[in-house]
C-alpha cells in the first residue's frame, strides 16, 4: 500500500513541477522597477488624451469670444439698384458705406457715400451729379446706450471662459480619480499574486522535503498526500492570482500615454518587470481635512460653474432691465457734395462738411405693457434665485462627500492597524506550530492552515491598505481637486 502511495504522490509531484515550470518566473527584485503613483499621475496629467482634451475647453471658449467680438467689426457695405425701361432710365441709385463701432459705448460711426441719378427718382433720393457723401454718427439715448445685447454677449463669452475652466478642471480631476482607482487596484493584484506566489513556493518545497523524509521512513506517507493537496490547491490559486494580475496591467495601460514633442498621444504598454510602489505610513491630519474643506468651498469645479452661471445671469437681467426703458436713437450726419473730376477737393469751399449741410433723425420705440420685456426680466430673476439655491445645497453636499470621505478615510487606518497586528500575532501562532511539527507534536494539517490562514491575513491587510489608498484618491476627488494640483 505505501509502494502505490510513493508511486502515486511522485507521479503528482512531476506533474506539479511540469506546472510549476510553465509559469512564468517571478522577476528578481533587482531586475523590478518601481512604478510610483506620483510618477503615474505625471504621466497621465501630461498625456493622457482625455486630459489633453480638457485643455482644449479654453481654447474653445476663447473662440466663443472671438465671435463675440465680431459684432464690434467695422462693416463695409454697398447697394446697388439700377432700373432702366423703354430706353429710360428710371433710376440708378448706388451707396457705399462702413459703420464703426465705438467701444465701449452702444454708439456707432458711418461713413456714406450716396449717387443717385434717373428720370423718376424719389426728389428726396436726389443728389449732386457727383454724389452726397456724409459722416454721420448713431447714439442710442435711452435703451442700449449701457449695455446691449452685443456687449451683453462679449462679456457673457467671457464668462465661458471661467466656466470652460472649471469643466475643464473637473474632466481633470474625474481622469486621475479613476487612474488612481486602477492603480491602486493593480497595487492589490501585485501583492496577492505576490503572497500566493510565496505561499506555493512554500508548499511545493515542504511537499518534497516531506516526500523524501517519507522515503526515508521518517514521515507517514499520508503527510506527502496532505503536502501535494496543499501545493495543488496553491498552484491554482497562483494562476487565478497570475490572470489577475496581467488583467489590472492591462486596465492600468489604458491610462499609460506618450506624446512626443505634443504630438498625437500614442499609447504605451506597461512592462513586465514593472512594480507598484510600497504604501507608505504616511497619514493624513485634521490640517489637511481642513485645507481641504477650505478649497472645497473656494475651487471646486461645480461650485465655480455655479458662480460662473449666476454672474452669467446677473449680466442678463441687467440686459433685461435696460430693455424696460424707452428704445431712443438719434442719428445724426454732416453731408458734403463731392468734387467732380478734375477739381480738388477744398475743405474750406462749399463741398466741405459745414454744419447748415446736414441730416437729423430721432427714433422712439416703447411698447406701452412692457409685458415681455417684465416676463423675461422675472424669468431671468427666478433663475437666479434657483442658481443661488443650488450652489447653497451643492456647497453643503460637497462639505459633507469630504467628510465622508475623511471618516473612511481614518476608519481604514483603524483596520488597518488592528489587521497589522493580527497578521504578526498569526505568524507567532504559525512559528509555535512548525516548532511542535518539528519535535512531532503537531500535524501537517495544522501547518498548513496556519499558513494559509496567514496568506489571507496578508491578502486582506493589502486589500485594506489599497482601500485607504483608494478613500485618499475620492477625499481629493470630493474636495474637487487631484495630487497634481498640490
Amino acid at each position: 500500500m505505501k509502494t502505490i502511495i510513493f508511486g502515486l504522490s511522485l507521479l503528482i509531484s512531476s506533474q506539479l513541477i511540469s506546472i510549476a515550470k510553465a509559469q512564468p518566473a517571478g522577476t528578481s527584485s533587482s531586475d523590478t522597477t518601481l512604478f510610483t503613483a506620483a510618477d503615474f499621475y505625471r504621466v497621465v496629467f501630461s498625456h493622457h488624451p482625455i486630459v489633453r482634451q480638457a485643455a482644449l475647453l479654453n481654447s474653445e471658449a476663447q473662440q466663443e469670444i472671438m465671435q463675440a467680438r465680431g459684432a464690434f467689426d467695422p462693416k463695409l457695405f454697398s447697394v446697388y439698384d439700377r432700373k432702366e425701361f423703354g430706353q429710360d432710365l428710371y433710376y440708378d441709385k448706388w451707396q457705399s458705406g462702413l459703420t464703426v463701432p465705438v467701444l465701449p459705448a452702444g454708439i456707432d460711426l458711418k461713413l456714406t457715400y450716396d449717387r443717385n441719378m434717373g428720370q423718376y427718382i424719389n426728389p428726396e433720393e436726389r443728389v449732386p451729379s457727383s454724389g452726397l457723401a456724409a459722416v454721420g454718427v448713431r447714439v442710442p439715448i435711452g435703451q442700449g446706450l449701457i449695455i446691449d445685447a452685443r456687449r451683453t454677449a462679449l462679456r457673457q463669452a467671457r464668462l465661458a471662459v471661467n466656466l470652460a475652466d472649471a469643466e475643464r478642471l473637473k474632466l481633470i480631476n474625474k481622469t486621475l480619480f479613476d487612474a488612481a482607482k486602477t492603480y491602486w487596484e493593480w497595487y492589490m493584484a501585485y501583492q496577492q499574486y505576490r503572497l500566493i506566489q510565496n505561499g506555493y513556493q512554500v508548499a511545493d518545497t515542504r511537499f518534497r522535503a516531506i516526500q523524501q523524509r517519507s522515503l526515508l521512513g521518517d514521515a507517514a506517507a499520508i503527510d506527502t498526500t496532505e503536502a501535494l493537496i496543499t501545493a495543488q490547491d496553491r498552484l491554482v490559486q497562483f494562476q487565478q492570482a497570475e490572470v489577475n494580475l496581467q488583467n489590472a496591467r492591462l486596465r492600468l495601460s489604458v491610462f499609460l500615454w506618450n506624446s512626443a514633442d505634443g504630438g498625437t498621444p500614442q499609447p504605451v504598454d506597461l512592462l513586465p518587470n514593472v512594480a507598484p510602489q510600497p504604501i507608505p505610513n504616511d497619514r493624513l491630519d485634521e490640517a489637511t481635512l481642513q485645507a481641504l474643506l477650505g478649497k472645497a468651498a473656494d475651487q471646486h469645479p461645480e461650485l465655480l460653474k455655479l458662480t460662473v452661471k449666476g454672474q452669467q445671469l446677473a449680466l442678463d437681467e441687467r440686459f433685461q432691465r435696460s430693455l424696460l426703458q424707452p428704445q431712443l436713437v438719434l442719428n445724426a450726419n454732416l453731408l458734403s457734395r463731392t468734387p467732380a473730376a478734375g477739381v480738388g477737393y477744398d475743405w474750406a469751399s462749399y463741398y466741405a462738411f459745414r454744419a447748415d449741410n446736414h441730416k437729423i433723425g430721432v427714433d422712439l420705440t416703447f411698447p406701452l405693457f412692457l409685458r415681455k420685456e417684465r416676463g423675461k426680466l422675472r424669468q431671468i430673476q427666478i433663475k437666479n434665485q434657483q442658481v443661488t439655491l443650488e450652489r447653497q445645497q451643492t456647497g453643503r453636499a460637497i462639505s459633507n462627500d469630504v467628510q465622508a470621505a475623511w471618516n473612511e478615510l481614518k476608519a481604514l487606518e483603524r483596520q488597518i492597524d488592528v489587521q497589522q497586528q493580527t497578521v504578526r500575532n498569526q505568524r507567532i501562532l504559525l512559528s509555535a506550530e512548525q516548532q511542535k511539527f518539528e519535535i512531532g507534536e503537531s500535524s501537517l494539517f495544522l501547518v498548513n492552515s496556519r499558513e494559509s490562514k496567514l496568506i489571507d491575513l496578508e491578502i486582506k491587510l493589502e486589500e485594506l491598505r489599497m482601500k485607504q489608498q483608494k478613500a485618499v484618491a475620492a477625499l481629493w476627488y470630493a474636495a474637487g481637486t487631484n495630487p497634481e494640483a498640490q
